[in-house]
């Protein structure tokens, strides 16, 4: 009975803590789309929609600090440490939303959260891709991450059942209850073993991969790789080749769809409530439209990973753009309560669903040796668009522009970044490579090994 603990048992534990991070994570920051139309209303703050866009922008640009700094900090001190000390500052950020006493404050506390929201994310998928199964990492990092969304689906169902009776203060109150999630970790989630080997820790990696299940020799071998492969390849090769006339064209557009993919995504769940009163709708009916968005969001992401592996990312992900736009065209009319909730939700489908694809299909279309770099400079100058979304969105309902064009605007970018996947040769890094391994018709069926 005192043998290693089975990994795919113990691993699981290991995923699920990481997917309740994340769905902590994703209220501490959909739940701001769900009181922006309460603060708009607050007396005495005559907060205008361009500075509640502002706000939730600020939100943003705290992730991409978060997201920054988490690494690095992982590096030295753990990835478990890094992930419990996220979910503290996030849900302490929350507790001082729920006690702003103007915009400003509001602004900076939300700043602050964001910190905490970004600094989570890097630990969850590394410890999510060591502990799941090896053969299934992929389908287990995927479905962690939907957690975000179900965190949107909390954070919706929540203000339906407590707004507008109660004050918009006790939905961050929620948000600070987050924190109880901390012991759980603090007994169930272990340290990564490859950052105990980075760190010198053998003896502690040692002792966890036992008990888990894992192969330490791997680990140190694929430690001793990426040490050698640093020590002998030139850092910025990967950029530079995606700097050559063959790359970049391609990588620009990749970042102008992941650009827009982001800027619908986070204008969306920032201002779709706010959309949807301005549309007529009232304020727990608009709440309820927030909840399906997500729905939608968690559909995309399963299964358009699902239909992605079968029929192609790029075919799925333009699909899903034009999915999306068709959709948000739709929500600018008056629809009955079915073919509205569709609508939602194919909303939610084309946004945050596509932009989980968009980055496979950016992986999918260069080689490994500037991948990552591709895959990087994609999320990083794109997610621009995410700080931007809330912003426009302010911009839009504060103007004098019929409700109808606020859906025309979100629409649009959807509309651009299909447009732009359509027009992109089918061919991937893939397609290519079977290619040249593809038999010439006058050899008989042999390969030629390469030379």
């Amino acid at each position: 009975m005192g043998g290693p603990v089975p990994r795919e048992r113990s691993g699981l534990v290991v995923v699920m803590l990481c997917f309740l991070t994340i769905v902590a994570d994703g209220y501490d920051l959909i739940v701001y789309g769900a009181t922006v139309p309460s603060l708009l209303d607050e007396p005495g703050w005559e907060m205008s929609a361009s500075t509640a866009g502002l706000i939730g922008s600020w939100t943003l640009v705290g992730l991409m600090v978060g997201f920054l700094l988490a690494g690095p900090l992982a590096d030295r001190i753990g990835r478990r440490k890094v992930m419990m000390a996220g979910v503290v500052w996030f849900s302490t950020g929350c507790a001082i939303c729920a006690v702003a006493t103007s915009p400003e404050f509001l602004g900076a506390a939300r700043f602050f959260t964001g910190i905490g929201l970004g600094g989570v994310v890097p630990s969850a998928v590394a410890l999510t891709m060591e502990f799941a199964p090896r053969n299934r990492r992929q389908i287990y990092n995927g479905m962690m991450l939907t957690g975000y969304s179900f965190g949107g689906i909390v954070a919706a169902l929540v203000a339906i059942a407590l707004l507008p009776d109660n004050s918009w203060r006790v939905l961050y109150g929620v948000g600070a209850l987050c924190v109880i999630v901390v012991p759980a970790m603090y007994f169930w989630l272990p340290e990564s073993v490859n950052s105990l080997v980075t760190r010198g820790k053998d003896a502690e990696a040692a002792e966890l991969a036992r008990a888990y299940g894992l192969d330490i020799d791997a680990v140190r071998a694929e430690q001793r790789i990426q040490v050698d492969a640093a020590a002998s390849t030139d850092s910025t090769s990967g950029l530079r080749m995606l700097l050559t006339r063959r790359y970049l064209p391609s990588l620009l557009l990749f970042v102008l769809v992941c650009f827009c993919a982001q800027v619908i995504t986070y204008g969306l769940n920032t201002w779709l409530p706010v959309l949807m009163r301005k549309a007529g709708y009232p304020l727990g009916s608009s709440l309820q439209f927030l909840l399906v968005l997500q729905v939608g969001a968690i559909i995309g992401m399963v299964g358009g990973s699902m239909l992605a592996d079968r029929y192609g990312s790029r075919r799925i992900l333009a699909l899903f753009f034009l999915i999306g736009a068709v959709s948000l065209l739709a929500l600018s009319r008056k629809l009955d309560t079915a073919v509205l909730m569709v609508a939602v939700a194919g909303a939610g489908l084309g946004s945050i669903g596509s932009s989980s694809l968009a980055y496979g299909y950016v992986a999918a279309k260069y080689p490994a040796s500037c991948r990552g770099s591709a895959v990087g400079a994609s999320m990083g100058l794109g997610r621009v668009g995410s700080i931007l979304g809330p912003s426009i969105g302010g911009w839009l309902v504060g103007s004098s522009l019929g409700s109808h064009w606020n859906f025309y605007a979100f629409a649009m970018p959807a509309v651009i970044a299909a447009v732009i996947v359509i027009l992109m040769p089918a061919s991937t890094v893939d397609d290519e490579v079977a290619q040249v391994q593809a038999p010439d018709p006058d050899s008989g069926g042999i390969i030629e090994p390469a030379r």
